[in-house]
């Protein structure tokens, strides 16, 4: 009697589920509620970019020309040859030069754009307006307006300063032209971050710091700028890794041409050059995975400093 009532009770026991079911189960649930909605974009994604890169780090192990007829592997070769360019290091310094100059002056416009954009009593939207306009633009249009502003006769910049400096033509200013046509481009972006982190930081706070005698400046010191490291990490991120790929204005500013003294090649414009000027689309595919190699270490260095601040601020 009692081992039928156990084996009763062992057939009526509820199946405690597996970590593997239970792991499926999840997945299942969560798909059921949002995979759907992500599904179409996955599929793009997939078609448009994933199939693509595949395509292209194939290629980078070939020897394939713009035509794509009597293509063979080559292993590493493209590689190989890429490490030993002179020219591969001399685009890749111009682009990592550009990127020094350009994000420490974007981070500190943009900082104190947003500053005076927070801070202004009457016609704030004007000032965000003018402030954010010019990061509208093709970067067509931008290129072929800052051409125009740096000529050394009629343009507007020796104007204002009084010179008749050939900006794009020596080699001297040449990278710098560029800088400051970026700088008035994009800079917009990092400043409405800055202006909604300065938005988010409490009022409470400057009103205490206030009752203690804190200054203008002690203010912006203790309690704006720690409340925006976040943000400034984050445009920091964004603005290295988009530096790291500049091509639009450099090649529409100086007419498709590497500059004076080809001062001003970038990596992602040589890269093209190899590609659709020599035909080397095997080369060109290999010089491109360099370049995502070097982003994406950037990329996961971010995030492990940022992983770590984390970590440290919990503890």
């Amino acid at each position: 009697m009692s081992s039928t009532t156990t084996t009763l009770a062992t057939t009526l026991r509820p199946r405690t589920a597996t970590a593997a079911e239970s792991a499926r189960l999840r997945w299942g649930r969560r798909f059921q509620h949002g995979g759907w909605f992500v599904a179409p974009f996955l599929v793009l994604y997939g078609l448009f970019v994933m199939v693509p890169v595949a395509r292209g780090l194939y290629l980078s192990f070939t020897d394939a020309n713009i035509s794509g007829d009597h293509t063979s592997f080559v292993g590493l070769d493209n590689y190989r040859e890429a490490l030993k360019d002179d020219l591969v290091w001399s685009s890749l310094w111009h682009s990592v030069q550009f990127t020094l100059y350009v994000v420490p002056a974007i981070v500190v416009v943009a900082l104190l754009m947003a500053l005076v954009a927070h801070h202004t009593v009457h016609f704030k939207w004007l000032w965000r307006l003018c402030f954010f306009a010019p990061f509208l633009l093709p970067s067509a249009v931008v290129g072929n307006l800052w051409w125009w502003l740096f000529q050394p006769v009629n343009g507007m910049v020796n104007h204002v300063l009084g010179t008749d400096t050939p900006w794009l033509t020596q080699k001297s200013t040449a990278m710098l032209a560029i800088v400051v046509a970026t700088l008035w481009w994009t800079v917009g972006f990092s400043f409405l971050l800055y202006l909604a982190a300065l938005q988010a930081i409490p009022r409470h706070l400057y009103e205490a710091a206030e009752l203690d005698g804190a200054g203008a400046f002690q203010r912006l010191t203790h309690i704006t700028v720690p409340n925006l490291r976040n943000i400034t990490g984050l445009v920091l991120a964004l603005q290295i890794l988009a530096s790291l790929q500049v091509f639009d204005q450099a090649v529409v500013m100086y007419q498709f041409t590497p500059g004076p003294e080809e001062s001003t090649r970038t990596f992602v414009q040589y890269t093209l050059e190899q590609g659709f000027t020599s035909y080397r689309v095997g080369y060109a595919s290999a010089i491109s995975f360099i370049l995502f190699l070097i982003i994406a270490v950037v990329a996961l260095g971010r995030m492990w400093l940022l992983r770590d601040r984390e970590e440290g601020t919990t503890r």
